[in-house]
Parts: structure tokens; sequence; C-alpha cells
């Protein structure tokens, strides 16, 4: 898959989710076969005024690569400098236009910018200005059921410099309910002349390729779906070559999860990891024997040993059943 001068080498992407893929997400998703990885969604403003927060979020290594860096806010040129700033700290600039959050809509960013196509077109204009590296824009299908506005913004996006356009097909009403329409997707694609990355409601290969085949879309981004699941990505790549690929086995989770623990410790701490790292831990139990048991043990965790000594006892436990 081309993303302007970007190739890369598949067309499986990762979501920017905020709290959720920071740099041991990306990573670990990466070892599963992600073609591109996105950040958490970063404040413009915050960038400019060098909020040490909002700096940690860019946190990265050579491994992390290729890394798309998706910036949020309201005030064109306030975008178009922090832009400017973090233009070489990855591969890709994307613009924000779907967080449902009410925090971010009420300082007119994420979604709130689908009620206003001017300022969409203010904004991109100004980030093509500012840098030189593929540029997209995430974007929801409108504000509610009867703003449905996608292809407008679509083809604003398009029309100032866009490079490609990632389409969550349900409104910022919506929020994370119901089934995403994926004819808005269609639409969208028959619409523009970019790329096209369809995003919601995946969450098996089957999914990404009924996805990919209905709507006629480049390619997909993977969001909740992959909580706790990153071979979700290996599963869609396997079924694309026409290869098996079984669901993990207990063993194969540990293993997952024992990874996940040595990034997060290597990367951000274990203070950080024992707090971060218990929701992880309840979505690799899915499914398994005791894990609403296993839940409750984590939450209560007060050391870091010992969530990690109750992890292993867990899925050891799940592997020798």
């Amino acid at each position: 898959m081309q993303i302007g001068t970007l190739i890369l080498k598949n067309n499986i992407l990762l979501a920017p989710m905020a709290g959720i893929s920071d740099l041991p997400y990306r990573l670990i998703m990466r070892r599963y076969g992600a073609g591109l990885a996105f950040t958490e969604m970063v404040s413009g403003n915050g960038l400019i005024r060098a909020g040490r927060n909002t700096e940690a979020l860019l946190l990265s290594t050579a491994e992390d690569h290729p890394l798309g860096i998706q910036l949020f806010g309201d005030d064109p040129q306030v975008l178009a400098e922090a832009a400017a700033r973090v233009e070489n700290r990855g591969e890709l600039i994307d613009l924000n236009c779907g967080c449902p959050v009410k925090k971010v809509v009420r300082s007119g960013a994420g979604s709130a910018l689908m009620q206003d196509p001017a300022k969409v077109a203010s904004i991109v204009a100004a980030l093509r200005r500012a840098v030189s590296c593929p540029l997209t824009v995430k974007l929801r299908s409108g504000w509610d059921s009867s703003s449905l506005n996608y292809l407008e913004i679509g083809r604003i996006a398009e029309a100032e410099g866009a490079d490609a356009l990632t389409l969550h097909p349900r409104t910022r009403s919506q929020a994370f309910s119901g089934r995403a329409d994926w004819s808005h997707i269609t639409r969208l694609k028959e619409a523009v002349k970019i790329p096209v990355i369809g995003s919601g409601d995946i969450v098996t290969a089957e999914d990404a390729q009924a996805m990919l085949a209905e709507t006629g879309c480049d390619g997909v981004m993977l969001g909740r779906g992959s909580y706790g699941n990153p071979w979700l990505i290996s599963s869609i790549l396997a079924s694309q070559a026409g290869r098996p690929c079984p669901p993990p086995d207990p063993q194969q989770r540990l293993e997952a999860v024992r990874t996940h623990f040595d990034l997060f410790v290597c990367h951000l701490g274990e203070h950080k990891a024992l707090y971060d790292m218990r929701k992880h831990l309840c979505w690799y139990s899915r499914g398994l024997p005791k894990a609403a048991a296993f839940r409750t043990l984590i939450n209560r965790t007060r050391s870091f040993a010992e969530l990690k000594q109750t992890t292993e006892e867990f899925f050891l436990t799940a592997t020798d059943q």
C-alpha cells in the first residue's frame, strides 16, 4: 500500500488510540505484522507549549517505524507549527477529525471539526504548507445521523492536499455504539482519488477481508479489535496469503504477555507498567478459564512483582489445562 511517498509493507494499520497505542503496544503489534502504527492523538497546543506529558506521547525507537503522528486541535496555525516541529519524528502526519470524547469536542477539535468544513479546509491547507511528508485525515461519517457530511469533508481534504483518508463510519453521536456502516466507506472510496482506509468493527480476519471486498477500500485500520489480540494482524495477513492461522493457545498468549511486560518496563518503567498493564491483561485473558477471577486479582495488586507473578500463575495454569 502507498500513501503519498510512503510505501508500506502491507495494508494493515494500527489506529491511534488514546491510552492504548503507546510505544510498548505499537511494538507488540509491529512484531505481529502491522504495516503502519500511529501515536496516541497528540495535542497541537501541547506541543507548542512544550508540555512534558505531550512530549511523552512521541516516545519512539528505531523499531517503531513507519510511524504516523496524529495531531488534534482546531487552530490551523498552531497545528501547522506543531506538525513542522514533529515531522522528522515520524513518516506521516494525521489530522484527527473523529475523536468523540467530550473534552476534545468542547475544545473545537476531533469530531467537532465535522461541523465546520471551512475550518477543516483551512487546517489541512496549513498542514500541507507546513510539512512535506504524507498527510492523512481521520474522520467520522458526520456529527449525527442528520448531518452525514463525510463525502464533503473527504473531498475538501483531498483538494487541500491530503494523501489519504481514514473513515470510521459512525457519527460522533454514536461514539462507539451500534454497527459501523461500511457502505459509507464504499461511497467515500468512489468519491475521491486518494487512498481510503476503512475502520470499524474489525475483530476477525474475516471481518477485514469482508471490508476490503465489500467497500473497495485500500487498507484497514484496527482499533478495539486489537485489544489483547495482536494475532488479529497475523491472522489477517495469513488469510490474505491463503494460509491457515489457528487461534493462539494459552502458551502463545503468555509469550506475548511476557514480551509486553518487558517492553513496558524497558520503555516506561515498572510503576507505569503496574497500572497500565492491568487493562491489557484483562484483554489477553479473555475466554480463558477463570479469567473473571484473574481480572479481580490483578486489579487488587499493589506491586509490579505481585502483578507479574499473578499473571504467570494464571497463564501457566491455563496452559496445563
